[in-house]
């Protein structure tokens, strides 16, 4: 077995346009901010946290020549899938049309893969500059 070179998955970079408006956005989803201090060339180091979690969290960085509104491969948990897809849309996130799941006839691209009926329930969303995010009420 190789040995141990990484401990754990600290950070996912989601590209901005425009750093305070990308906060803004995911603050009014819940997140935490765990760090936002000046940065280089007037930029800001800012993280992001669901509550409470322990591990992963977002840098949002400033884009410059990097393409944004790209589907990122984050993928978000809930609890309840419904719900979250409700507040999403109460809070004017641009959101799928539906949640793909068994009997839906929504479906889901991953990758390569377009898939109606899913399984588990998920749905992608788009932070302000267009980033996908998948959200997945994983089996419990």
């Amino acid at each position: 077995m190789p040995e141990k070179l990484f401990d754990l998955v600290q950070l996912v970079t989601i590209p901005t346009r425009d750093q305070g408006r990308s906060l803004r956005f995911y603050e009014s989803l819940g997140f935490e901010v765990r760090a936002d201090f000046p940065w280089a060339d007037g930029h800001r180091w800012i993280e992001v946290y669901p509550p409470g979690a322990t591990s992963t969290g977002l840098s949002l960085v400033p884009a410059g020549p990097d393409p944004v509104g790209v589907r990122t491969g984050v993928i978000l948990n809930t609890s309840d899938i419904d719900t979250t897809y409700a507040r999403m849309v109460e809070l004017g996130v641009d959101v799928d049309s539906g949640i793909g799941r068994t009997g839906s006839p929504v479906e889901v691209r991953i990758g390569a893969v377009e898939r109606a009926e899913p399984v588990p329930p998920m749905f992608w969303f788009r932070d302000p500059d267009g980033n996908e995010l998948l959200v997945v009420q994983p089996h419990r």
